[in-house]
């Protein structure tokens, strides 16, 4: 693996630059949220705990009420300017993290800590734009300023032709994969300084992380100039019509429209699971260990799951890892429900965390292919809003209603298997809508 993860940070190519920018940032949000780790949510009873939980969720959904009216046409603009979003919004987030140090006991920490959600926001839908242009095949261009690169100034990092759509998942859940490592290696020292030195300077630690993200975020390749005849696939102007375009927006590609119907389930089911089972086990008094080991498993699951997509991108096409995810979701939960007990819950949060993590590459990739290259910074600060909606939707179910552990697992296993039909009934249709077209 060591050699694998050496040629995904490979500094020669593109995407090895911008894989070590998502490293850093990745690093940063987990420094901050160790820093802000003294949530009184585990310390309190359930019923206060309830109002503070509800506050949060509804502070989750708020940056995007920022980013997705704003920060799309900004993106979009210019394909440069999705190099300089990144580079300001890890400058932003250092910034902020210096004045949240001195700010933990102050009500300054509250807009703070919002800035740096919008930031946060506002790293991820640029970077799901930037996957196409700095995806595989191309080297990294020199910069101003850069000692290194290609030597000879090889070929423009932004080549759309370089990026092969059937590496787009396999691109994506590379990233995926080195932001699984990159929170574990983060987290550990940042517990330590946590333990021995306070959040502050967890704070003042993660100033430094982000500092560095700038340099790198600097040293990304300048695109080159998009051929004008570069843009979706000629199906891809088949626009969704009916309710689906509700959910996606109108004219997006009836397979963008449904994959992102499927994701949207799958976010809502993580979200879901997860406060069920924080609430839950609380209700039933269970040890604190149990908490660790109920996360750990979807985290682990997370991890098998960015793992597992490259292989499965070699037999089966993005829809169908989509359509896999979520009646993998469907079995597992019948069979939690049926079985009962805190360790098939544990295997329920490990399959669920495998499922998301392995659909949304799959899902990016969609979205990557089928939507412009000039839209997609806009495209994505539409999507990532509903599937950050859904996911507070979801998570507020379980907060708002006292509800058993085997009632959940009833509830998911009906709505994944509703949303698998669905979605395979919805593909079935737009191919038979697309035949009848040609």
């Amino acid at each position: 693996m060591a050699d694998s993860l050496r040629d995904l940070l490979d500094q020669r190519t593109a995407f090895g630059r911008m894989a070590r920018v998502h490293v850093l940032m990745t690093a940063g949000d987990t420094l901050l949220t160790v820093s802000l780790a003294g949530s009184l949510f585990f310390s309190i009873s359930p019923q206060a705990a309830k109002g503070k939980v509800v506050l949060y969720l509804v502070l989750t959904m708020a940056p995007f009420a920022v980013v997705a009216p704003l920060l799309g046409p900004v993106v979009d603009r210019s394909r440069g300017a999705r190099r300089a979003t990144v580079a300001l919004s890890a400058l932003g987030r250092a910034v902020t993290c210096a004045l949240m140090a001195g700010a933990l006991r102050s009500l300054l920490l509250f807009p703070e800590a919002f800035t740096m959600l919008v930031l946060s926001k506002v790293y991820l839908v640029t970077k799901g734009a930037l996957v196409p242009q700095y995806a595989y095949g191309a080297p990294a261009r020199r910069t101003s300023g850069d000692p290194g690169g290609d030597p000879g100034g090889g070929g423009g990092a932004g080549d759309a032709a370089s990026a092969e759509p059937d590496r787009l998942a396999v691109a994506n859940a590379h990233l995926g994969l080195l932001a699984s490592l990159a929170g574990f290696a983060a987290a550990l020292p940042a517990v330590a300084v946590l333990k021995l030195l306070g959040g502050a300077w967890v704070l003042r630690v993660d100033v430094v992380v982000f500092a560095v993200a700038l340099v790198a975020a600097l040293r990304l390749p300048r695109p080159a100039p998009e051929p004008e005849a570069a843009a979706a696939p000629a199906s891809a102007e088949r626009a969704t019509t009916g309710p689906l375009a509700l959910l996606a927006g109108p004219g997006v590609h009836p397979e963008v429209t449904l994959g992102l119907s499927a994701m949207s389930v799958l976010r809502g089911l993580v979200g879901f699971l997860t406060f069920l089972l924080a609430f839950s086990l609380r209700r039933l008094h269970a040890a604190t260990w149990w908490y660790g080991f109920v996360l750990a498993a979807s985290v682990a699951g997370a991890l098998v799951g960015v793992l597992l997509v490259p292989r499965l991108r070699r037999v089966l096409t993005e829809p169908q890892m989509l359509a896999g995810s979520i009646w993998l979701v469907a079995v597992c939960a019948a069979a939690a429900g049926a079985i009962g007990g805190l360790l098939t819950q544990a295997a329920l949060a490990f399959v669920v965390g495998l499922s998301a993590a392995a659909a949304k590459p799959a899902f990016d990739a969609l979205v990557q292919r089928y939507v412009p290259t000039a839209a997609q910074g806009h495209a994505f600060a539409r999507f990532e809003t509903r599937l950050q909606l859904v996911w507070v939707v979801g998570a507020l179910l379980p907060v708002v209603s006292a509800m058993p552990l085997g009632a959940g697992d009833v509830v998911i296993a009906s709505v994944a298997g509703v949303s698998g039909l669905s979605y395979l009934t919805g593909r079935r249709a737009v191919r038979e809508r697309l035949a009848v077209s040609r």
